[in-house]
């Protein structure tokens, strides 16, 4: 396994969140799925990132497994990601079902990430994996939003369920955003742990 593959931070839990850089080899003109109301949006090619988490519910054994596993793979039995074997490496051992994470053959679009991953154009190339019981998208939207190297290219893409953050960024340096979120992010976890709930 390759670590240029992956950042693991946060200690083992089976939820967490995650940041997923995308490669995109060609410009797409997009619709993610019913988002503004199915009008395409048109992304250049270069490095995007996408913001998400997989905390789970109840019954859920290794959710954070599960989601990423499942971002690797592509729909109509379409060939899926170079990173995916790695991903099931990664998680080898935990209570990830092969039946229903791994051996996904008929995956079905559902959330807006899965339109642009479902392309052959779009490669994951990294993943932030952070292991932590809390939610951290808003602090990770709030950490990357001001940055020069990053842009928006629809508001409230891949983010529905809240008002004014988006999950998917164009990046115009991602080596310098993958290390900015090294840095940053250990501070999150142990701010997070440290509160009273």
């Amino acid at each position: 396994m390759d670590s240029r593959t992956f950042t693991l931070l946060g200690s083992y839990t089976p939820g967490g969140s995650y940041i997923l850089m995308i490669s995109l080899s060609a410009p797409v003109n997009l619709a993610f799925g019913r988002f503004m109301n199915g009008k395409p949006i048109e992304l250049p090619d270069g490095d995007y990132l996408y913001i998400g988490s997989a905390l789970g519910g109840i019954g859920s054994h290794n959710p954070l497994a599960s989601r990423l596993v499942r971002h690797t793979a592509r729909s109509g039995g379409k060939k899926p990601h170079a990173i995916r074997e790695e991903v099931i490496a990664l998680f080898a051992g935990h209570t990830c079902s092969r039946k229903n994470s791994i051996g996904i053959a008929q995956k079905k679009l559902r959330w807006h990430i899965d339109y642009l991953l479902d392309l052959s154009e779009a490669e994951i190339t990294h993943i932030v994996v952070i292991r932590s019981p809390f939610r951290l998208e808003r602090k990770l939207w709030e950490l990357l939003r001001p940055l020069e190297e990053t842009g928006v290219p629809a508001h409230r893409l891949g983010a529905q369920d809240t008002r004014d953050s988006t999950h998917l960024l164009k990046l115009s340096d991602r080596k310098k955003v993958l290390e900015i979120l090294r840095n940053s992010i250990p501070a999150m976890l142990i701010d997070d742990c440290t509160k009273e709930y």
